[in-house]
This record gives structure tokens, sequence and C-alpha cells, in this order.
């Protein structure tokens, strides 16, 4: 993957674990949010407690990577942190492909902040 297509600093991984949208499926959760590139950002935090096993980690990271390439171009502008449940290392790779590429579906910018505006009498 491109470098401008991942997340690579700190702060961004820890901007979208406090203040961001989520989808959920059977094995992923994914949280999201916007950015100011033009194009969507990819974060993976697959940790030891879905699998104590390097390599079932790498595959579930292998398979993510290459869902995200094939629908990046029809995402909006959003940066992506997607995060293994424990199910998914017992899941063969079409299903999780398939659960990935319906929730890239879902996938869409947050609303922009409103500011509240008091009005003073």
């Amino acid at each position: 993957m491109p470098r401008e297509a991942r997340l690579r600093r700190a702060a961004d991984f820890a901007a979208l674990r406090t203040v961001s949208g989520r989808l959920g499926g059977r094995c992923f959760l994914l949280r999201f949010g916007n950015n100011e590139t033009d194009t969507a950002r990819l974060g993976l935090a697959i940790s030891k407690r879905c699998s104590k096993r390097a390599v079932d980690r790498n595959r579930i990271k292998r398979l993510v990577r290459e869902s995200f390439r094939r629908a990046r171009p029809g995402l909006p502008t959003v940066d992506v942190l997607v995060t293994a449940r424990d199910i998914a290392v017992a899941e063969s790779g079409a299903v999780l492909l398939a659960e990935l590429d319906a929730l890239w579906k879902k996938l869409r910018p947050l609303k922009p902040e409103q500011s509240s505006v008091t009005i003073a009498r």
C-alpha cells in the first residue's frame, strides 16, 4: 500500500480511538473519522488477544489490506482503524473478505461538528 494510504502516526490512531464513528461486524470492528487528505487511510490493530500466533494475526492483516486496496477508490476520505475480534481467526478468508466488503459499503464520512452559537440578548 502506498504511504499516503496508511495511518502511521500514534496521534492519528489515538484520535480514532477517542472521537470517531464505529461500525461492527461479527469478526471486525471499524472506527473511522474524517481526514484532511484526498484519500482514505487504513490503520490496523490486530492484537495478541485475537490470537497468540503471529501467523494468524498476519493472515488477518493481509486479508484486511487486500480488501482495503480493492475498496479504496470508492471510499470517502476517512481514516479507518480496523480491529479484529477473536472469532476472526477461526473464519475462512472468503468469510472475512465478504464481511469487510459489507463494512466498506456502510462506511461514510462523519458530519462536521457544528459549533454551538449562543445568541446574546
